[in-house]
């Protein structure tokens, strides 16, 4: 063992010499790397070495390589400002990359089965553009081939840097063969052909094309500098043939072969889908997710893609609740997320949704998401407004707070009064008030039980909004028509109490 961990040593002094040579190490701090080495060298080649001696010898040489590159840049400034030339590169500024590889396939040779050291290794072969990356790459399908986030980083990988669609296509399509019920592979898949696309989309843009099939002056030269500037996205994306066609674009005939690209992406894309609803028929988060990539690309025809994937996922999924919940709240989302003032044909529009989810599915879930989803429109518009909200201006059957009394009155079927349960959920001053009204109706009707639920709530509200002037008004006006003499004096005692400030309000209003 000795003799193998001398030979290792020896074969560092070319390196160390260099070092000192170009003073980024002194030879004190070369004795001390020697040591260090020696160290671990010898705990590597144990009997049975740990894990973490081989991430600890890792971390010590990424943090001398991390030093010596430190350095040299600050010996590179000073050479500069004294008009030396540049530092040439030496055996130095690869040999400690080469060992840290050295160091992660010895790892990964005794602990094969842990993915995520695989991962580790192929992340700085990835960051330091080390020419081992394809053979890491096959190794790690080789051992881990049931794993679909390998399948995803290894197409990832040929797609982005190396530019390669073919083989990176090729890797996705072996990895849905392996891992047929992979949601993120048939995710992924479709994200990477629709970013091909996009590509061509740009690339047809940069060569000169407008809708009309214009062909721009390739001999501008302020065009040709912000050409070569994007140059990345005239490189190859398919193979040679395609790319030929794809680059001569010089009159008309070039804009019908894009379109051709693009109509074959399509179908492609199609292909995908197909396949994906294939492999996992009753996965409804992967349709949304689908939705959501084809939202987020600026695709010809994509709208019509979407239109089919909508009509399907009704067609096998209208019995869940799930379904009908992402529905509404997909065709409301734009104004939600953009924080803007809601409209009511949107609001409208999803209350549709859901109007027609509880004819299809009158379950107690459904009631609750739809009642979850006007509470969180109810929640949207109290930051905006005060009381009742936005809503206090348009048309009131757009008002969220009567369509939430309204599905809970369903939902309860006649039996007892709902309103505990929606404050529950969603107690604000505008909430409070509307259910009271509810019930100050049905007490006015003679339902001596709803006067006492008014009292309830009315109490209820003012434990928060105490303050609230216009709450005492009608709580003391309800006593003074439905009540009796001592429990409007009560109301009225307790407000002057309460408000002090605004007594004199409360007094010239009753």
């Amino acid at each position: 063992m000795a003799d193998v961990v001398q030979y290792r040593l020896e074969r560092m002094i070319t390196e160390l010499d260099d070092l000192e040579r170009r003073g980024l190490f002194s030879r004190r701090e070369i004795a001390e790397i020697v040591k260090q080495r020696r160290k671990f060298e010898y705990r590597l080649k144990r009997p049975s070495p740990l894990k973490s001696d081989f991430e600890a010898y890792i971390d010590y040489e990424k943090n001398i390589d991390a030093l010596r590159l430190l350095r040299k840049k600050a010996v590179a400034r000073e050479m500069k400002e004294k008009g030396n030339k540049k530092m040439k590169k030496s055996v130095s500024d690869f040999a400690g990359v080469s060992r840290i590889l050295e160091i992660y396939r010895l790892e990964t040779n005794r602990f094969k089965g842990d993915i995520e050291l695989w991962f580790r290794y192929l992340e700085f072969c990835r960051e330091r553009k080390n020419g081992r990356m394809k053979k890491v790459l096959a190794q790690v399908i080789r051992f881990h081939p049931k794993v679909p986030g390998v399948w995803i980083y290894a197409a990832a990988w040929e797609f982005d840097q190396n530019l390669n669609v073919t083989a990176a296509r090729a890797l996705m399509q072996n990895g849905l063969r392996t891992c047929p019920t992979s949601e993120d592979l048939w995710v992924e898949y479709l994200r990477m052909e629709l970013t091909y696309l996009n590509k061509l989309k740009a690339r047809k843009v940069i060569l000169g094309e407008d809708e009309e099939g214009l062909v721009r002056d390739h001999r501008d030269t302020d065009e040709k500098k912000w050409k070569d500037e994007n140059k990345e996205l005239f490189m190859a994306l398919e193979d040679k043939k395609e790319d030929d066609e794809a680059s001569n674009v010089q009159n008309g005939e070039s804009q019908k072969k894009l379109e051709l690209f693009r109509e074959q992406g399509l179908s492609i894309l199609r292909t995908v889908y197909i396949g994906a609803v294939e492999a996992l028929p009753s996965n409804f988060r992967l349709r949304k997710r689908f939705m959501e990539i084809l939202e987020a690309t600026d695709l010809a025809h994509s709208e019509k893609i979407q239109n089919e994937i909508l009509a399907e996922m009704k067609r096998d999924f209208s019995k869940e609740p799930e379904y009908w919940d992402w529905l509404a709240r997909h065709n409301f989302k734009s104004t939600l997320e953009m924080g803007e003032e809601i409209i009511p044909f949107r609001l409208d529009k999803a209350i549709q949704v859901y109007e027609e989810a509880i004819k299809v599915l009158p379950s107690a879930m459904m009631f609750d998401l739809y009642i979850s989803f006007l509470r969180d429109t109810i929640a949207h518009n109290s930051g905006e407004t005060k009381s009742s909200g936005l809503f206090s201006t348009f048309d009131h059957t757009v008002d969220p707070v009567s369509h939430v009394l309204m599905a809970y009155e369903r939902a309860s079927n006649g039996q007892g009064s709902p309103i505990t349960n929606i404050l529950k959920i969603c107690a604000s001053l505008g909430i409070y008030k509307s259910c009271i009204d509810l019930e100050a109706n049905l007490a006015s009707a003679g339902d001596r039980d709803c006067l006492l639920e008014a009292r309830k709530l009315y109490e209820s509200a003012l434990a928060t909004y105490d303050q609230d002037v216009s709450l005492w008004q009608n709580y003391y006006s309800m006593e003074i028509k439905m009540g009796t003499s001592e429990t409007a004096n009560a109301v009225y005692w307790r407000a002057r109490k309460s408000l002090k400030d605004n007594a004199v309000l409360l007094s010239s209003a009753c």
